[in-house]
């Protein structure tokens, strides 16, 4: 495997585990998010670069585009939780209530 499949890969799990084992405030789950899809758009580029295609040359922008779409409304749901609850503890949501 090469160094920079490693890398994107390394830091995709990374990015998983925190999601998974770190659980208690939304802003570290909405960064373990951003972390990988950062790092699936490295992927995906360096697929793209390496294959050569013109028709998934676009891909890798299609999915910063989403990227960032994602993040936005993370981060306004971030705004509003802590508006209504007054803090981002995940432990004290309850979707039943919101």
């Amino acid at each position: 495997m090469a160094p920079v499949h490693f890398s994107f890969t390394l830091a995709f799990i990374l990015g998983l585990s925190g999601l998974a084992l770190h659980q208690k405030h939304l802003l570290s789950a909405l960064l373990c998010l951003e972390a990988m899809m950062l790092s699936l758009y490295v992927g995906m580029a360096l697929w793209s670069f390496q294959t050569g295609s013109i028709i998934f040359s676009s891909a890798p922008m299609m999915l910063l585009t989403l990227s960032a779409c994602e993040a936005s409304s993370g981060l306004a749901l971030l705004v509003a939780t802590a508006r209504t609850h007054g803090k981002d503890h995940l432990k004290n949501f309850n979707l039943l209530k919101c």
